[in-house]
């Protein structure tokens, strides 16, 4: 991307919060926020994330901070969120390097539930507003009628293309999830593959923390259970996988789930992959993630009391 078709907004931004102009631009992404990674003047290398303000951000890096502080491996942030017209933006270090490990057996859950359990563990101490509105993909307790939470560019397309099996899992895994009246946590709410970098056995990089989210700590687990695999369009990981990745989070929190949150760990995985799908069909995305919820719901639905 040339430097000539940067936001107008941007070359200035850093000069005064990083100390330099950029000097060229070493990737661009969009996806939820705009993330630009940038060398500075100087030979400096930062990523500039910036986002809708909707007033969770802030919430977001000061925990993200926390984390880095304790050598948590996650990105540093370098400048606190800054309001640019109706965009929330900061900056952070640039750590590159790591790869996407790729699989959906037990043993790769495992190796991701260890990670998920330090990660919320380390969430745990951490204080700060809550970051509301969560993401729409865990936001299955947004007040008002219907299934879905209120997403303008998704609502306005034709809802035919939506497989009534979508609906009536997230229908059901709602019901169950709202019935559950359990305390709400801090934690990751976009625990994949994608997110995650590894040098060999050890996570080198967690990325993603616009994504934490306040719900449940049983329903952020059954979430990170069926999406830890997507390593692109979203999936849902095979029940046994997920079986693998509930106990293995328990045992390293040594905290065993009660009853009702194991049932709310199953419905949380459904109701996000039901989200997922949803969006893929409006979309013309993967078929995927919806092809496994259909294989996957009943039994998923019958754990989650559903």
């Amino acid at each position: 991307m040339p430097l000539d078709e940067l936001p107008d907004w941007l070359p200035a931004w850093c000069l005064d919060h990083l100390g330099g102009e950029p000097a060229d631009v070493l990737f661009r992404s969009q996806q939820v926020s705009m993330v630009f990674g940038l060398q500075l003047a100087g030979g400096r290398d930062v990523v500039v994330k910036a986002r809708a303000d909707d007033g969770r951000a802030a919430s977001c890096v000061a925990a993200q901070a926390r984390l880095a502080e304790r050598g948590f491996p996650c990105a540093r942030p370098l400048t606190p969120v800054v309001g640019v017209g109706a965009l929330a933006v900061h900056a952070e270090e640039f750590r590159p390097g790591g790869e996407v490990l790729h699989g959906d057996s037990p043993d790769m859950a495992v190796r991701c539930a260890e990670v998920f359990a330090r990660l919320m563990a380390e969430l745990a101490d951490v204080i700060v507003t809550p970051p509301l509105p969560n993401p729409p993909w865990v936001r299955w307790d947004e007040t008002g009628s219907g299934t879905w939470p209120a997403i303008g560019f998704l609502d306005g397309l034709d809802q035919s293309v939506v497989s009534e099996h979508i609906v009536e899992a997230a229908e059901r895994a709602r019901g169950r999830l709202l019935a559950a009246g359990l305390p709400c946590v801090l934690g990751h709410a976009d625990f994949e593959a994608q997110n995650l970098r590894w040098r060999g056995r050890q996570v080198w990089a967690v990325h993603d923390w616009d994504s934490l989210a306040w719900q449940p700590e049983a329903a952020l687990v059954g979430a990170a259970s069926g999406s830890f695999a997507s390593a692109g369009p979203p999936t849902l990981a095979p029940i046994e996988s997920s079986e693998a990745f509930l106990a293995a989070y328990q045992d390293f929190r040594e905290h065993v789930f009660t009853p009702v949150e194991v049932e709310i760990a199953w419905a949380a995985s459904v109701w996000m992959a039901a989200y997922n799908a949803r969006e893929m069909a409006l979309c013309g995305g993967s078929p995927a993630g919806g092809d496994a919820l259909r294989a996957q719901a009943t039994e998923r639905l019958r754990r989650a009391n559903a």
